[in-house]
């Protein structure tokens, strides 16, 4: 797998890494990125994440691309694939990094649709709390799942160069229905971000907030790493899945039940038990 230009629109920690190992690999002999983030830009140029940078999509930016990579809050592909449909040669190949395939799907599906069969939807599982071009990092997808979600009217070849492509950067592929990729991420990935987001916010409406921020310590920060997230990216993708997180939630909700009944019970062999079955099989997952 090779190409001669990339187009990353959204240069952050995605884009920006998969930049970094493509052209340490000299699998892309040009990157060019797009930003509506002016300073994001230059740090990206100075980095040499990519060669060419603009802050707007037009015949320019997405002139003679071989591969359209968009790694922007999900909310955003309806709007950015209307904005690439002049300037799409026939055999540029568009794909996503987002974390909700059936929404990339739908904005492929309308707003790309004589373009489709080359749109492939794709999530590396490579996230993290930093953003913007200076979170780009050489290896970041070593050894990391990544998500392809083929669809019905899907052109093989676009689909063998985006495996091809993730898996040059040393990531494992997996195929998966868009849906099923949809309600597993809700549970697993969108559900952690907003218990976190909610007990955050739950200290910090405390009386005595300030105390009891001052005393938190590991156990605090671990729990927490992932509510310091990008607010607005998160609440893009809690929206797009919100169908299959409200249930997960209302789940959370009868497990938080469980746990206050045995408090007020004073039962400790079911809390113990409760305990132990949940820490076997974290133990169980990081084995």
């Amino acid at each position: 797998m090779s190409m001669r230009r990339l187009v990353l629109v959204g240069v952050g920690l995605i884009g920006g890494s998969l930049a970094l190992d493509l052209k340490r690999a000299g699998l892309v002999t040009e990157v060019a990125g797009i930003d509506i983030d002016a300073d994001n830009l230059t740090r990206a140029l100075e980095r040499r994440v990519v060669d060419y940078t603009y802050t707007q999509i037009n015949a320019e930016s997405v002139a003679e691309a071989d591969m359209v990579l968009i790694a922007t809050p999900v909310n955003t592909l309806p709007a950015i694939c209307r904005q690439l449909v002049p300037y799409l040669s026939e055999h540029c190949i568009v794909t996503d990094v987002g974390s909700t395939k059936q929404l990339a799907l739908k904005a492929f599906a309308a707003e790309l649709s004589h373009h489709y069969p080359r749109c492939v939807a794709a999530h590396p599982i490579a996230g993290s709390d930093r953003h913007g071009a200076l979170a780009a990092q050489f290896g970041l997808f070593a050894g990391k799942k990544c998500i392809v979600c083929a669809h019905e009217q899907q052109d093989e070849a676009a689909l063998h160069t985006v495996v091809a492509m993730w898996q040059a950067v040393q990531a494992q592929i997996y195929h998966l229905d868009a849906a099923r990729h949809d309600a597993i991420f809700a549970a697993v990935s969108h559900l952690p971000h907003m218990l976190a987001y909610a007990y955050v916010h739950q200290l910090a409406e405390a009386a005595n907030a300030e105390e009891l921020l001052q005393f938190a310590g590991s156990g605090f920060r671990d729990f927490t790493r992932i509510a310091a997230s990008n607010p607005q990216i998160w609440t893009d993708i809690c929206l797009a899945n919100r169908q299959v997180l409200a249930g997960l939630l209302q789940q959370q909700q009868h497990e938080l039940a469980y746990l206050q009944d045995c408090l007020q019970q004073g039962d400790a062999q079911k809390l113990t038990a409760f305990f132990a079955k949940a820490q076997k099989i974290r133990e169980d997952w990081n084995n």
